[in-house]
Formats: C-alpha cells, structure tokens, sequence
C-alpha cells in the first residue's frame, strides 16, 4: 500500500482481526454465555416479564427513558467526533509538519495521514449508525411495553408472544448500543497508529484486554457469579 510499511499492514490486521474475534468472543463464542453483556440479556427478558405483573408501568417507562437518552448521547457524541475527525482534514499540512519536528521514527505523508484519518471517521461513522439504530429500537421497545396485556385476565398465548416481542426488541437494542460503544474503545485504539504501527499494536492490546477483562472478569461481571436464588 502506498505510503504504508509491512509493519503499518500488520497492525491494522492485527487491529481488524482483534475486533472481529472480540465480537466472536462476545456475542457468538463458547463462552459468550458468560459475558456480562449476555448475563444482562437474561436481566432484561427477567424485567419485562416482571413488568406484565405490574398495573402501573411508569417505572418500565421511566427505565427505557434513561436508555433511550443514554443512547441518544452517544448518537450526538458519534456526530460530534465525525466533525471534529473531518476537520483535521483540512489541517493536514500542519499536522504533518508538526510530526515531522517530533523525535519519531518517521513521519506521515499527507496521503498516509489523510487516509488515517478517514479511517477513524468511518469508525465514528459506524458507531453512528449503531447508536441511531439502538435508538430506534428502544423506542420500538416501549411501544411494545405499552402493548403489554394487562396483568389480570389476559390470555397466556397472547402474554407470552408479547413478552417474547418485548425481549426481543428490547436485546437487540442493547446489542447494538454494545457494538456503538466498542467502535468507541477500538476508535481509542485507532488513534494510536498516528503514533506509529508498534503504537498502533499496543494501544489495540490494551484495550482489547481492557475490554475483554470487563466482560468477562471485572467487578461488574463478578456480581452474577452468585447461583440463582443464594
């Protein structure tokens, strides 16, 4: 690639292979039961069955409230990003010239910055569009609480298809909220080829054990190791 060394193409395979296993490990994985994104699906479908019980839903609309505007906030952070990373566009010259005075191995090229920072762009991008769309979902979702039969005298058929709606939704919002946020944190790991690819590889291990960690053996993740009813 032009502009680009063999160690330049290493880490952003190493980079792009670490977001596609990370994913696998997650969401499709052996252990991706474990995860504490997982365990938290099973909290959801436990909350919106516990919601048919209730008469009153306001708390369940008050939840989904705080859920939608935490994902709007990330959606407007998202734009913001993408604007700030278009910006350094037109900065290009100065920014290589202020690398150029910098005690590194070697400095980028107008061509190799500005596809760097389309790059991060697209990630921004992407993280964008997941935001926007887990919006979209947990509005669908409190929709379908408020189509939630009544909590006496409704038929159990048509209870269960509602509950079985209202999780579905309501874990596939939370499923692309999850992937917004990590394009965030492989955003962060992004950054560091600026500073070059052996930069470029440690960020990206950091913060793939940063994340790995947290779902898998944080504080957060060790509350559910307790077994059901202890």
């Amino acid at each position: 690639m032009i502009g680009f060394s063999n160690l330049d193409l290493v880490a952003l395979t190493f980079f792009a292979a670490s977001w596609v296993g990370y994913h696998y490990a997650v969401e499709l994985g052996p252990h991706a039961g474990k995860s504490l994104n997982m365990r938290m699906n099973l909290r959801r479908a436990r909350w919106i069955r516990e919601s048919l019980l209730r008469e009153n839903r306001i708390v369940d609309t008050q939840v989904m409230n705080g859920l939608q505007n935490g994902t709007a906030f990330f959606a407007s952070t998202s734009m913001i990003a993408i604007g700030g990373t278009l910006a350094l566009l037109q900065s290009a010259e100065r920014v290589v010239a202020i690398f150029a005075d910098l005690p590194l191995n070697s400095a980028p090229t107008r061509t190799v910055w500005e596809i760097k920072v389309i790059g991060l762009a697209m990630i921004f991008g992407y993280a964008f569009f997941k935001f926007a769309w887990a919006y979209r979902l947990f509005n669908y979702c409190v929709i379908l609480i408020g189509a939630l039969p009544p909590a006496r005298g409704h038929d159990e058929r048509e209870a269960e298809r509602a509950i079985h709606e209202t999780v579905e939704m309501n874990v596939a919002a939370g499923r692309h909220y999850n992937r917004g946020q990590r394009a965030f944190f492989f955003a962060l790991a992004y950054m560091g080829w600026f500073l070059g690819p052996l930069s470029f590889i440690f960020f990206t291990a950091a913060v793939l054990v940063a994340m790995y960690r947290r779902q898998f053996a944080s504080d957060a993740a060790r509350v559910f190791r307790y077994p059901e009813g202890a």
